[in-house]
Parts: structure tokens; sequence; C-alpha cells
């Protein structure tokens, strides 16, 4: 599932099909060309061509200068109410606190959010993952916004916002990552995400912030990487049974099997669970890490201890301890994002985990990264997933992944950046 999408299809003309494009070799002229093609003037991102975003036209423009692409206004001069909805609905603001809310949250993503293009899978985030998700340091709960049926109360839209600094190039920038844009599958003619981006943008400018961050599995003006994920088999005969993947040519499941054993424990000597007191130390080399990608988070201690400390279900990261000196040289991590299977008369859920955060300063990635596997298939996930974001590149031959049918864009609200990014540029991973 290549679909992360934070904001999706229905930002577009209705029949606006998913592009499979943006290589990451590709050359800005190349891009925009393919692009323009793609897109018949009937197909035109009408929406986003209002916003302060990137624009095709402007690909191989490189006097314009990299930043904010429009300056701040006075808080004063933001629109102070809501944005208008369709007669029948009004916005509510979900406080993920409360067990209900978080139910019906959960209700709606779970059957309606991202599902790949062959509608056999959909993303399945648990209520857990997405309070983690919601409630980072320093959160606005007035960023989780759902529209609602007035007569019923019943949600039926949700799109969220959460604070975030992100450093471009040397710059740390105040930003909102957008996501989980939802709208029910009855209502996806009805023009609601373009106005749901809107209010969450005018929330966002309330508290003084103007540019985001977001993804989508769709190409909108204009990425600023695109990236492709990579799949590796933990149980790769559910896999092929549920149709997450098939059997190569030429292969035996027996031969399958054997392909992709692993051994039973992790073999990196100090390779551990990450606990509280681990955080100063993972802060350091994060932050030493992540100095090396054009877009990066800033994270502080605060941050690593709510994103990246172990949480049942949610989060998963190990750390290696030197055993001479007791001192923390590598550090990886995943998150849990089950994927439901949709049709299927025996299996129901697929355990999927996503590479986060790896930092290997004394262990070999490819070392470290073999034994997030092995930990993973412990603990029960069918496929650990990755971007080819950061250093991924340099394990996911050697570690027997394979290439996604799609790609993940990156974007960037209200911030122009010269030149389009090779994945191996991004230091940043989206929910």
């Amino acid at each position: 599932m290549a679909d992360n999408g934070s904001v999706n299809d229905d930002t577009k003309d209705e029949n606006t099909s998913s592009l499979e494009i943006v290589n990451s070799e590709l050359s800005t002229d190349e891009l925009s060309r393919e692009i323009q093609e793609t897109l018949t003037l009937s197909q035109r991102h009408k929406f986003w061509e209002t916003q302060p975003v990137g624009q095709f036209k402007d690909l191989n423009d490189t006097s314009m200068p990299e930043g904010p692409i429009e300056p701040p206004t006075a808080i004063s001069e933001v629109k102070q109410e809501p944005y208008n909805l369709p007669n029948l609905y009004e916005w509510v603001t979900c406080d993920m606190n409360s067990e209900d809310t978080c139910a019906e949250v959960y209700n709606l993503l779970s059957n309606n959010y991202v599902e790949d293009d062959e509608n056999m899978f959909r993303f399945n985030y648990s209520k857990e993952f997405l309070r983690w998700a919601l409630h980072p340091p320093g959160y606005y709960k007035t960023w989780h916004i759902g529209v609602c049926v007035k007569s019923s109360k019943k949600l039926v839209a949700f799109i969220t916002g959460i604070p975030a600094r992100i450093r471009v190039r040397s710059d740390v920038v105040s930003m909102a990552e957008v996501n989980f844009l939802c709208v029910h599958k009855k209502l996806r003619s009805k023009r609601l995400a373009p106005v749901m981006i809107k209010e969450v943008t005018r929330r966002v400018h309330l508290e003084n912030i103007w540019q985001a961050a977001y993804t989508a599995g769709v190409v909108l003006p204009t990425p600023i990487t695109s990236c492709q994920y990579w799949h590796r088999s933990l149980n790769p005969k559910k896999l092929i049974d549920v149709g997450f993947s098939r059997l190569g040519p030429r292969m035996t499941m027996s031969r399958t099997l054997k392909l992709y054993k692993l051994p039973d424990l992790p073999v990196t000597p100090g390779f551990r669970k990450m606990e509280l007191r681990d955080v100063p130390a993972v802060t350091r080399l994060l932050r030493a890490y992540l100095m090396q990608f054009v877009v990066a988070p800033d994270l502080d201690e605060l941050d690593v201890e709510h994103w990246v400390l172990p949480k049942e279900g949610v989060v998963d990261s190990y750390v290696v301890e030197s055993p001479e000196n007791h001192t923390i040289t590598d550090f990886c991590s995943f998150y849990t994002l089950p994927s439901s299977i949709l049709g299927h008369p025996t299996h129901s859920i697929l355990k999927a985990a996503y590479s986060y955060y790896n930092v290997s300063t004394k262990t070999p990635l490819v070392q470290l990264m073999n034994d997030a596997l092995i930990v993973a298939k412990q603990k029960g996930f069918d496929v650990f997933n990755a971007l080819d974001v950061m250093h991924n590149e340099s394990f996911l031959k050697e570690l027997k992944y394979g290439p996604g049918d799609g790609k993940l864009h990156y974007y960037l609200y209200n911030y122009r950046i010269k030149n389009i990014l090779r994945p191996s540029e991004l230091g940043l991973v989206l929910l």
C-alpha cells in the first residue's frame, strides 16, 4: 500500500486518475512535461492552483527564492469564523481523549480511509495509534476537526493538524503536519475536502503558523520529493494467500519460505528495547543524523520521548548499548499500522510494521535493520514496509525488500524549495 494520503483524491476533479509518475531520477524538465501531459485542461487541480504551493508552471524557474511563498498576515486579519459547510453539515472539534469520539473517528477512518488501487486493503489505524499521532507536545485540540450531519450528529469527515518544527536546509520553521483527511464514501461528490483544507489552514493561521507539511498518494501541485514504498515479507504464505504478494516465477512456496527465513534472535551484541533513560542519548543520535538531510524534523527530548519511546501496539524502538562502555551507539524504530483485508474468507487483518527513524554509527545499517526485521517477525508482523528516504536505500535490496506499486509524494504548504529533492535528501517520516 503506497497511498498514505493525508490529502486525497477528493481535492481533484472527480475524473482525475491516480498518477504513477515522478521517478527520483527525473529532471525537473521531464517531471514538468510529464505532469502537464498527464493532466488535461479539464483535470487541472483548480483548488491547488489557488493555494500558496509550488505550481507546475514554475518547476523550471530557478530565479524564484526558496522559503515562504506568501508572508504571514496579522492574526487579526485571519478569518475568525469557520468556513461555510453545505446546509446539512456542521463543524465539530474532536476530543480524542474521549473514548466515544475516538471510537467514532476510528470507525470513520477504518471504513473510509486510504485503500490500495485494487480495493483489497484499507489502512486500519488503531485508537491508541490515533491518540499517539494527534497528541504530540504542544498539540492543539482545535486542529482535530470533524464534520457531522446536523440532524444525527454522525461524523462523516475528518482532518487534523499537529504542530511540528521542520528544518529546511538551515532554517527551522514552525509548521503544521496535516493528516487523516477522510470523507465518508457516500459524500465524495460533495466537494467537502477543499473546504476542510481551508478550515484546518484557518485554524493553523490563528496560532500564527503559516507553513505545513503533508503527503498524498496522488500528484498535486507540486511534490518536494516522491518516494517509493518497499515491502519485506515476514509471513510470505499469508501475504501470498491474501493477494498482497505473488509467488515468484519458478518459485515454490517452500523455496519462498526459505528465502525469507530470519534468525530467531537479533545478532547485534547490546541490542535491546529502548527505555526512558535512553531518551537523551537517542535524541543526540537522531539530531546529529537528521542534520544530513535537506528537510527533517527538529526534535528535542520531549519530542523523542513522545514519538520514539516504545508504546505497545503503536511504536517499537531498539537501541544498541555498547557492552564495553554502555554508550548508545545505534537506534532503530518502526510503527504499527495494520490494514484491513477486504473480502477474504479467513484473514481480516494484515499486520504491517513501517520503518520510522534509524541511526547507525557503529553497527552496519544492514545488520541493524535485519535485527529490526527479526524482532518484528517475533512480534507477529506479516510485512515490514520502508520508504526509500534517508539512507534506507542502502539496505532495501540486500534485506530482500521488493518495490511496491505506488509512490508517496511529500508536499510543503506556503514554502518553496527550488529543486525537487531525491528521496535520500528527505529526513521526514509522516504517519
